[in-house]
């Protein structure tokens, strides 16, 4: 990281932050957008008041992004608001709705019918929230260290309020998984949903966290 001579880290260019703050926008309305739909298949009212709340919350991020998008001549903020290669990859296998199937002797859907290849329910929760929440926090932890606290205050302000709720909701959302995976084979879909999660992402070219910065040096 280049720093000034006071030891604080230069500020990013205006572009390169309106890429960042515009692809933030869009993982939060994705997010927002995702975990809503979610709640309606849920087979559990907890699970589901768990979702939607958390849903909210990435409306109210993505509304603080668009506030925090950089002002630049001719350009539409949505035109700013778009993924990266890494998150397009990642939330694409994220998605793909599989309907709720309630297996023999269990209190949770199957993970998988075995036909679509599309995600269950659980390996659905367990990638939110083992894979994309925790490469956004580091995306995120990032940005703040790398931004400077004259010229990015607002902007430094704005990532320390989502990094905590991230924080949060991703504690609050391992804890819901944990409790959820009740049978081996509810271990072996979780993880190997998380194996394909990570594999997507890593191919479509993430490294450290998932929103890369302009001067980010890949890791490995």
């Amino acid at each position: 990281m280049v720093e000034d001579h006071g030891g604080e880290p230069l500020a990013l260019a205006l572009g390169a932050t309106a890429a960042l703050v515009g692809e933030y926008r869009w993982i939060e309305n994705a997010l927002y957008a995702a975990l809503g739909a979610w709640v309606r298949e849920m087979p559990s009212a907890a699970v589901q008041v768990h979702l939607d709340a958390q849903s909210m919350r990435h409306a109210w991020h993505a509304e603080l992004w668009a506030d925090r998008l950089p002002v630049l001549a001719g350009v539409d903020p949505d035109r700013l608001t778009m993924p990266s290669a890494p998150t397009a990859a990642l939330f694409a296998a994220l998605g793909g709705d599989a309907p709720p199937r309630e297996g023999p002797g269990s209190s949770w859907p199957l993970a998988d019918d075995g036909t679509s290849g599309r995600p269950g329910a659980l390996p659905r929760l367990a990638g939110l929230y083992r894979v994309v929440l925790p490469r956004l926090v580091v995306s995120y932890r990032l940005h703040l260290g790398a931004a400077n606290s004259v010229t990015d205050g607002p902007l430094r302000r704005a990532l320390q309020l989502v990094l905590n709720d991230e924080m949060e909701d991703w504690h609050a959302g391992e804890g819901l998984v944990q409790r959820l995976v009740a049978r081996p084979r509810d271990v072996t879909a979780v993880y190997e949903f998380q194996q394909r999660l990570e594999s997507v992402a890593v191919a479509a070219g993430a490294r450290s966290g998932l929103v890369a910065l302009p001067d980010a040096i890949p890791l490995g």
